[in-house]
């Protein structure tokens, strides 16, 4: 169940127009910048930015260009801003709110919001936060703007609800809880009010920013709030500590069932996630053709997620091809369904299909059939890793040895497959995790939901405190497309 929440009343209020949006679209917006002069801005370091055809220009050292005008004594509370962007490929740039003036030095009051469609980071440094987040606080993993081209950047402020919108999709929507915790302690980043600032990240992060307005709304508006703000609890906070240490918070295995997508979009979005929804595909699943998953991937269309394709069965890549699957962002399957040497098809979370007879054959031949799927097939990550049927499960310590682990930890690395930290199952075991880290795997996060209770990925959290995991063990999906697509099929 979402927590909180009245899936009714959320979907009305994510829906309806936001209180004092419903004028016409075209009233009320003030220009703040000219087109022409740097008139009402002012630059920490002035040779970093121009005009250059129209445009404010981030080109030189790092440098912060700020609000200085005369509009509100450039102090806004509640306001709708609107910039029209584009960006050279690799750079990274940032629109900071409620922010005020400092002479030097990253804005430590307010919120930035990422404007980076293809920035990797620098030196051993890889930025995952995209364009669209709200730097730390609610980060997007996924980009949703092209470089070299004009984007629309819309943010506005009601009360204690922040939403963006990148290219008409809602990156962001964050409500600040009560007593927001502050997990980076050089910056304030609390709804508060201030000026606005462009970010000249670099000298060779390039970007242009047009057709800068705001529409400013009442100090004292009441805002409906498109959700509860969240609880800051333990989870919360660790979470939130995470995302601020580049840690990507993705629930890479999630599904429709018990839920609808704008519900758990909604969902996401309070807590500080990301979803990765899946589609569930294979010979024996309605959806075992191209056209199936297409017309399903049409559907996510404009929403703030990851798409995936979970193959079911060994059968699965039989019946999509490999053309279709590289056009989700990446594709994942579990060794829950295996057939034996015998030819018996086993579905291990169903008992009367599941024999298993001599245990350690039944091991030794389950670690042979993952082996040969985390190379066979194009997966980006292995699901529900390790699982065993009920009738040896409580001894899932005695059969996993080191060396069955080993084995299938060596073809994952080997094969760039992620072992996904499962919520639903609770496994793989904190020893197998402690071994893969070891070994160089990559790890995602996993719900793997039956209903429309999405947890808050409790197993993953305690996984990573206990195997010591940073963001640089964490998976994203590759720059180059899923692995089905690197294939190049």
């Amino acid at each position: 169940m979402l927590m909180e929440l009245s899936r009714r009343s959320l979907l009305a209020t994510m829906l309806a127009a936001p209180v004092g949006l419903r004028a016409a679209e075209d009233e009320g917006w003030i220009p703040l910048f000219d087109g022409k002069t740097l008139n009402g801005w002012k630059a920490q370091n002035p040779d970093s930015w121009k005009v250059v055809d129209g445009a404010l220009a981030a080109d030189g050292p790092r440098s912060h260009l700020y609000y200085t005008g005369s509009v509100r004594d450039s102090k806004f509370r509640n306001f709708e801003l609107k910039a029209t962007y584009k960006t050279k490929y690799g750079a990274n740039s940032g629109i900071y709110i409620h922010t005020k003036w400092q002479d030097q030095g990253w804005p430590a009051a307010g919120f930035e919001v990422q404007v980076n469609n293809s920035h990797g980071g620098e030196n051993q440094y890889r930025e995952r936060k995209k364009g669209g987040s709200l730097y730390s606080v609610r980060n997007v993993y996924k980009s949703f703007a092209p470089d070299e081209q004009w984007n629309e950047m819309y943010i506005a402020v009601r009360g204690k609800w922040i939403q963006i919108r990148l290219n008409g999709v809602t990156t962001v929507n964050y409500v600040q809880p009560d007593n927001p915790p502050q997990v980076d302690k050089g910056f304030q980043r609390l709804i508060t009010e201030g000026t606005f600032a462009l970010q000249c990240h670099d000298p060779e992060s390039k970007a242009w920013y047009r057709d800068i307005r705001v529409r400013p709304l009442p100090d004292n508006m009441r805002a409906d709030m498109p959700f509860a703000a969240p609880v800051v609890d333990q989870n919360y906070i660790d979470w939130l500590t995470l995302g601020n240490a580049n840690m990507p918070l993705v629930d890479y295995h999630t599904h429709e069932k018990g839920i609808t997508k704008q519900e758990m979009v909604a969902n996401a979005q309070r807590l500080g996630f990301m979803y990765g929804i899946a589609l569930n595909v294979g010979k024996f699943h309605p959806a075992n053709n191209d056209g199936a998953v297409r017309e399903w991937l049409a559907t996510m269309k404009g929403l703030p997620v990851f798409t995936a394709l979970q193959g079911e069965g060994r059968e699965w890549v039989q019946v999509i091809s490999k053309k279709a699957m590289a056009e989700a962002d990446y594709c994942f399957t579990d060794s829950m369904t295996w057939t034996d040497d015998s030819g018996r098809r086993m579905r291990l979370w169903i008992k009367e299909e599941t024999q298993v007879g001599d245990r350690q054959k039944f091991m030794d031949t389950f670690v042979d059939r993952t082996v040969k799927l985390l190379r066979d097939e194009p997966i980006d990550i292995y699901a529900n890793p390790t699982f065993l049927p009920d009738e040896i499960a409580p001894i899932y310590a005695e059969l996993w040895t080191q060396s069955r682990m080993s084995q299938v930890i060596e073809a994952a690395v080997k094969n760039d497959v992620a072992i996904e930290l499962n919520n639903r199952y609770k496994i793989p075991s904190l020893d197998f995790v402690k071994l893969a880290k070891q070994a160089g795997a990559k790890f995602s996060f996993g719900t793997n939901n039956s209903d429309g209770n999405l947890g808050r990925m409790e197993y993953a959290l305690q996984m990573v405190k206990g195997a010591n995991l940073t963001w640089r063990d964490i998976f994203i999906p590759h720059a180059g497309g899923n692995r089905a697509k690197r294939w190049k099929l």
